[in-house]
């Protein structure tokens, strides 16, 4: 790992209407619009899906870290994150966090280590960790 501090800079461009483009040297341009619930199309993705995003892929990435360091073997991770916006004293944010999480490990593996495991990359995880939300983990370990 590179040391501390580090810095990330993306450039956002856009017209009166139509999609805002997203851009970092090196990577795919990305179109963001306002979500149906702000009226917007809901066919690319929106501030609250792309911070949504970064909550689901920071745990999975975490997670992916830890068991290397760990020497956990596992064969597959799912999981899915559900946000919950609110108006909150007259201001909107995010209020909860919610990731459900399935391991998929091999046939003898400590599933109660395979839990602590996702835990500790739930408590890893620098977005969520930079975020005032609630944040809960539904873990579940399966013999794949």
């Amino acid at each position: 790992m590179h040391p501390f501090p580090h810095h990330y800079e993306v450039r956002v461009a856009a017209r009166a209407a139509g999609a805002v483009e997203l851009t970092v040297p090196g990577l795919p341009t990305l179109e963001s619009q306002p979500p149906r619930e702000f009226d917007g199309p809901g066919t690319a993705w929106s501030p609250e899906t792309l911070l949504t995003a970064a909550v689901a892929d920071c745990f999975v990435l975490s997670f992916r870290a830890i068991a290397a360091a760990s020497k956990f073997s596992w064969t597959a991770l799912e999981a899915s994150t559900h946000g919950t916006l609110e108006r909150i004293e007259g201001k909107m944010r995010f209020t909860r966090f919610e990731t459900r999480a399935r391991l998929s490990v091999p046939p003898g593996t400590d599933a109660e280590r395979a839990r602590r495991l996702l835990e500790k990359a739930e408590a890893s995880c620098l977005i969520a960790n930079s975020l005032a939300a609630e944040r809960h983990l539904v873990a579940e370990v399966a013999t794949a």
